[in-house]
């Protein structure tokens, strides 16, 4: 028998940098599901979305948007009105934001970032209080998060924030440590962000931690026959990300070199887009791997989909940039497993949480070439002992990391209180996702 999910009363606010973004499909898929739980969203985005293609779940998406406006007039004249409606009606609460502002801005190495986001803040808290708006959460601790506590102070809406990679650890200690402080809960995607956090804030707010994964929905992904022809030059070797530093693609190519002169048979597809195309490009030129290795670009996730399931191995090669810059748990590495692909990745950051090697996947060393040529070589070579960790790999996603189990844990923590599961709802729509993929 179902239980009437009981959600406190009152819309949720997501503030994010963009929305929607083809590479945060985890996002679109958490508000969703957020739906489908009951609760009331309203989106508010500080940059206008990517231009198409877009994913084709962000239509069953029915939170309505509202876009800040990038410059100009507008820009000037709704930051303004937002400001005095704030100022308005609550005076001591925006003197005490403001004065923030001018504190945090004297100390900051960007003080224009610090008003930047006091001013967009203005227009979200001036929104959130006309349309009843209880709670507030930032995606990403950076930006969105800044947006989000000085809405906090304008109004006094609770709010939190989900911390995930390059945001968390590009992000100043301190900074973390006050938004931190200051907010009702921390999401945040991995155990190893858990343990970087407990690090950063003060002890009394570590129990604001949670660790919440990012769910993926289980019925979105099998390993069903594809509709595309299969690559006519060896079994396909398929990886996914942005392309940027982080990503270790350029590890990845030359593991493929190393694989080609060895005389395995294989075609590598890359798929994403970034600032790294041309130099990715060359790369592949001067080691000869035309024809061999391709970078795809940007797709939906409905066509990825259909290369996950003809891909005879997943891999990814992560790295930590100079800078502090890492992945969490890249959602690429879940969705293939999820397609039931063996996945060989780098053992760094949250990415041992998922792959336990020789368990659920193969792990190797960052920068390594030859090792990560190996591993691929070792499960090109043996697709049984592959086919066995990719079932332990489904399994653990279906203990773990299943999307609504895990949305129905932020859920949650938002305030919903009585948050028991409807038969059949971790299925939504995977019917109609599966027809825009076949």
């Amino acid at each position: 028998m179902s239980r009437i999910i009981q959600f406190s009363s009152g819309p949720v606010a997501y503030v994010m940098k963009r929305y929607p973004r083809l590479s945060e499909t985890f996002i679109v898929n958490e508000i969703r599901a957020m739906e489908r739980l009951g609760a009331d969203i309203r989106i508010f985005s500080l940059l206008p979305p990517e231009p198409p293609p877009h994913h084709p779940m962000t239509a069953e998406v029915s939170a309505p948007v509202a876009y800040l406006p990038a410059d100009g007039f507008e820009k000037w004249q709704r930051t303004l009105n937002a400001h005095a409606a704030c100022l308005g009606a609550a005076p001591w609460r925006y003197l005490k934001a403001f004065a923030r502002a001018v504190q945090w801005s004297a100390t900051s190495t960007s003080p224009a970032a610090v008003w930047k986001q006091f001013g967009r803040a203005g227009i979200v808290a001036a929104a959130c209080r006309f349309q009843g708006v209880r709670h507030i959460h930032g995606h990403f601790a950076n930006a969105p998060t800044a947006v989000t506590q000085f809405a906090n102070l304008m109004t006094g809406i609770s709010f939190s924030f989900t911390a995930h990679a390059k945001d968390l650890y590009l992000t100043p200690r301190n900074i973390i440590a006050r938004r931190g402080a200051a907010a009702s809960f921390i999401a945040t995607c991995t155990g190893y962000n858990v343990q970087y956090l407990s690090e950063v804030l003060a002890p009394e707010h570590t129990a604001k931690i949670h660790l919440v994964y990012h769910g993926i929905d289980l019925d979105m992904f099998h390993n069903a026959p594809s509709a595309l022809p299969t690559p006519r030059q060896g079994k396909l070797i398929l990886s996914v990300g942005r392309l940027v530093p982080k990503k270790g693609h350029d590890t990845l190519i030359a593991a493929c070199a190393i694989l080609r002169d060895k005389g395995v048979k294989f075609n590598c597809k890359i798929v994403g887009g970034g600032p790294l195309r041309e130099e990715l490009s060359a790369q592949i030129t001067a080691l000869g791997l035309e024809g061999l290795v391709s970078l795809e670009g940007a797709m939906t996730q409905a066509k990825l989909i259909e290369l996950y399931r003809r891909a005879d191995l997943f891999a990814l090669a992560p790295l930590i940039t100079e800078d502090g810059d890492r992945d969490g748990i890249p959602n690429v590495i879940v969705e293939a497993m999820a397609t039931n692909v063996p996945v060989v990745s780098t053992a760094i950051s949250g990415i041992p949480e998922i792959i336990r090697d020789g368990e659920t996947g193969l792990l190797v060393p960052p920068k390594e070439p030859e090792i990560l040529s190996a591993a691929m070589a070792r499960l090109l070579a043996d697709p049984a002992f592959g086919q066995v960790m990719a079932q332990a790999a489904r399994s653990r996603l279906e203990s773990e990391f299943d999307l609504w189990q895990t949305t129905t844990r932020l859920h949650q923590l938002m305030g919903c209180m009585d948050c028991t599961p409807q038969p059949n709802t971790s299925r939504f729509m995977a019917t109609a996702v599966m027809a825009d993929a076949s």
